[in-house]
């Protein structure tokens, strides 16, 4: 799924982000370049603000495969009401997880 913000850049939230048997990342995780491409280019996901940072700028660049690997749907939820994300990454996240009953 690619919600569309007024500017035409969409968002990756891939149709089987619920699938919680899908492979996620841990520990320290490197971004790949189309992500990443300013410092910093790896994070401790063990370190909440790092974890953060990583989940906000994977939902913001991160193509499905990104996001799929990076974003934890738990883990997602217990960090939702800390991350800053620009408005339509906000939207477009938002509307998916009302969808599912996972936010109010």
């Amino acid at each position: 799924m690619h919600p569309k913000a007024l500017t035409g850049r969409p968002v990756s939230i891939p149709d089987d982000m619920e699938d919680r048997s899908l492979a996620k990342a841990s520990g320290r995780v490197t971004l790949p370049r189309h992500v990443a491409w300013s410092f910093p280019y790896s994070y401790d996901l063990d370190r909440r603000k790092q974890l953060r940072a990583c989940y906000e700028r994977v939902m913001t660049e991160g193509l499905d495969d990104d996001v799929r690997f990076c974003i934890d749907l738990d883990t997602l939820l217990d960090v939702w009401d800390e991350l800053w994300l620009s408005p339509h990454v906000r939207e477009a996240w938002s509307a998916w997880l009302r969808d599912r009953g996972l936010i109010g």
